[in-house]
């Protein structure tokens, strides 16, 4: 029956693939195969785990890719008990939710769980309020959220933010950027603060946690993590500061002057020579009128008042031009009626502009007014709503360009008060009506990748001078395509959605308790908490013999709960039981976590 059709094994419960399974012990179930899934199993693969993938329906591109690794694929419903048992679900590590559709994510972990009420559960979910009752089942921290997992990256990129604040314990740390003021060595520059990476002034190269005699140069850019009271001790404080904000005054100023610059250009005209009429009449009155009872001429203000009551036809009855000069009573004839014509068409042209504002208004696609330094957020699903969350809880004004009208996160948007323009992103005019020439960052989020590097090229050009001051951040599932775009076309700010998220869902899987994540220039880094196994291979060693690319931040002893050990000496030495608080690349993280016997007696074959 190994032959069978998929479709006729959907049909027929009973018939199942001869598989091995049942026996099997320590591997790891994944439950769906997507991009996130594909990461997933890559990365679990890489760390010599056991992975049996579950799709009834797997895409054919990335089940190559599943079978290139030789790993096991079900072509079956994880909906079906049968099937999961016959995955060895009573012998597994871990079991992953990650299929497209949520509902069959929740089926899956309620049927998994009420077959092994003991197994490790993570599961993809965006509902929070679901996902917290299914928390109350699986346990804390096995419930994830892909667009959640991966927005803090997209938002730390549009901001060029530099520190990262994380609580350890009772105890803040802050990763933040320093930069060297004078040549020598990285410990006579810092003193003891832990550096997590250097990145040289000259080459840009990325050094990933060096030893403390790294010599360096003045202008190197250092990434160092330390308690903020050691920061203040040493006189440092964070490269990079908040711009200043602009006055109320002066927002409102430069919003008329945008609406007028945006509004037709014979709105301007008409404004215009509205103004030089004006400013003629009071000239004139200034220097000829004569007032009818004291013969005096008239004050600036009189003029003025007499002007704008002549324009508009109110005529109180206060001033007159009879009696005086032939040439006044001309003047006055022209200015009443081509006064009159120019407020009539201005009366008009307002109602139009207001009337075509509350249209535009009402379809969601009111266009940006007088906006500077704002953040512009291209693709509205998701991970889009979750960055203008994000930014607009920072306090920076932000733009969505989309193209759905009948995008289901529009309502959520429009509550944050945020403007959202209505077009194809990858057109010029679409890209100038979000201001796209005052934007202080873009980010690409849409959810396809042609689009979204079609809109970047499109930025990247009409940026012209200011490109290399404004961010552009673009999301792109495929990994090699993301590194190619990166080289091939200068985008530095290239994030994979799937390659953010599936490390939460691997530390999940593997009991690695994954804090934080962040890059430094295209490197991932990850802040993680570890468990030393009481009979792992880390048990009695020194930190340096942990690795040369894994700082570790500080340490929690197993008879001591509650103490927080930082920063450790290099000579001490982890004990089962301890916690242990890491940072560094994902890859030598799995290392480490495969070094000390990562899953807990996971089977470390390479299938």
């Amino acid at each position: 029956m190994r032959n069978a059709p998929a479709d006729q094994m959907r049909d027929h419960p009973g018939v199942l693939p001869d598989l091995d399974l049942l026996a099997a012990r320590g591997h790891i179930l994944v439950c769906g195969l997507n991009d996130v899934a594909l990461r997933i199993v890559e990365q679990l693969h890489a760390a010599h785990q056991r992975v049996v993938v579950i799709d009834d329906l797997p895409d054919e591109r990335l089940a190559r890719i599943v079978a290139g690794l030789g790993v096991q694929l079900l072509n079956l419903s994880p909906q079906r008990s049968a099937v999961l048992e016959r995955a060895g679900i009573s012998g597994a590590a871990a079991l992953l939710c990650v299929e497209a559709d949520e509902l069959r994510n929740l089926d899956i972990a309620l049927l998994a769980h009420r077959l092994r009420p003991d197994l490790r559960i993570v599961v993809q979910l965006t509902n929070q309020q679901v996902g917290r009752a299914l928390e109350r089942v699986t346990g804390p921290g096995t419930v994830l959220d892909v667009a959640g997992l991966a927005a803090p990256s997209f938002t730390e990129a549009c901001l060029q933010s530099l520190t990262h604040v994380i609580t350890i314990g009772s105890e803040q740390f802050c990763i933040t950027e320093l930069v060297v003021e004078a040549g020598g060595t990285l410990r006579s520059n810092l003193g003891d603060l832990a550096p997590v990476a250097v990145v040289a002034a000259e080459t840009q190269q990325v050094i990933v946690c060096p030893g403390r005699d790294l010599p360096v140069a003045a202008g190197d850019r250092v990434l160092v993590i330390a308690t903020s009271g050691e920061l203040d001790d040493r006189q440092m404080t964070a490269h990079g500061a908040d711009p200043p904000r602009r006055s109320r005054v002066a927002a409102i100023w430069q919003h008329v002057v945008g609406v007028i610059a945006d509004s037709e250009r014979s709105f301007a005209y008409t404004l215009a020579a509205l103004a030089v009429l004006t400013l003629t009449s009071v000239i004139i009155l200034m220097s000829l009128y004569r007032h009818p009872e004291t013969g005096d001429k008239v004050s600036a203000l009189d003029a003025v008042y007499f002007t704008v009551e002549t324009l508009t036809t109110v005529g109180f009855g206060d001033y007159s031009y009879v009696g005086e000069a032939a040439a006044l009573r001309v003047w006055a004839i022209v200015l009443m009626i081509v006064g009159a014509l120019l407020v009539a068409v201005i009366y008009a042209m307002v109602t139009n502009l207001l009337v075509s504002r509350r249209i535009d208004a009402s379809l969601g696609s009111r266009k940006v007014r007088g906006m500077s330094d704002h953040v512009i957020v291209i693709g509205l699903g998701s991970v889009g709503l979750r960055v203008v969350e994000a930014l607009v809880a920072a306090g920076e004004s932000v733009v969505v360009l989309d193209h759905d009208e009948n995008n289901r996160y529009l309502a959520k948007a429009r509550s944050l008060k945020v403007p959202i323009v209505l077009a194809d992103s990858t057109q010029q005019s679409s890209l100038e009506a979000v201001k796209l020439g005052r934007a202080k960052a873009v980010a690409v989020l849409t959810s396809m990748d042609l689009v979204n590097i079609e809109t970047g090229l499109t930025i990247h050009e009409l940026l012209g001078a200011r490109r290399d001051e404004v961010p552009v951040v673009l999301r792109v599932f495929d990994r090699q395509l993301a590194d190619t775009v990166e080289h091939t076309f200068g985008f530095s700010r290239v994030r994979s959605t799937a390659a953010l998220a599936a490390p939460w869902f691997v530390g999940a899987a593997l009991g690695l308790n994954i804090l934080h994540t962040f890059f430094i220039q295209t490197q991932p880094m990850l802040i993680a908490r570890w468990v030393v196994s009481a009979d792992g291979a880390l048990r009695g060693r020194t930190l340096l013999e942990v690795s040369a690319r894994i700082r570790v931040i500080a340490i929690s002893r197993a008879d001591r709960p509650g103490e927080l050990e930082h920063p450790p000496r290099r000579d001490t030495v982890l004990e089962g039981g301890d916690q242990v608080y890491l940072v560094g690349p994902y890859e030598e993280l799995l290392d480490f976590l495969g070094r000390d016997g990562a899953g807990r007696g996971a089977a470390r074959s390479g299938g």
